[in-house]
């Protein structure tokens, strides 16, 4: 999780920064932050039509010139000729239900999220899907003992 974390950094959204990490196999395949498609100018330059208008997280996703973390970590895949399929996703939050069908279409067989979404239809969708869905809580830091 602290490498999605550190990924979510590189994100160009100012509403919610977010990272997402595909793993398999204890390898790094793929990773994605939400921002502007490649060469597009990112909302940190044009503002945020969303936040504009008022939309509330979760709504509209339409009026978005960014895609989520989990999108971009499979369109790396597709481009890079990287399988997925079997795949763990590592996310700073929850993801909504579009995101919920694209990684169950690819093949991920679990998610591992940190932060919560307003999106309890995606929640439906995986376990519809039978894909593993995970709240990651962080563990303590041991006690430094005398």
């Amino acid at each position: 999780m602290d490498i999605a974390m550190v990924v979510a950094g590189r994100s160009t959204c100012i509403r919610r920064q977010v990272g997402a990490v595909m793993v398999k196999d204890k390898r790094i395949l793929t990773s994605g932050y939400n921002g502007a498609p490649a060469g597009m100018r990112h909302c940190l330059e044009t503002g945020c039509l969303r936040e504009q208008m008022k939309v509330p997280p979760g709504e509209r996703h339409e009026l978005c010139r960014g895609l989520h973390a989990e999108q971009n970590a499979v369109i790396q895949a597709a481009v890079h000729g990287v399988v997925i399929k079997g795949a763990t996703c590592y996310v700073t939050h929850q993801p909504c239900l579009v995101c919920a069908k694209i990684m169950i279409n690819a093949g991920v067989e679990k998610v591992i999220y940190s932060g919560d979404y307003p999106d309890e239809m995606a929640q439906q969708f995986f376990h519809e899907a039978q894909v593993e869905l995970v709240h990651y809580q962080p563990r303590p830091l041991p006690e430094e003992g005398g």
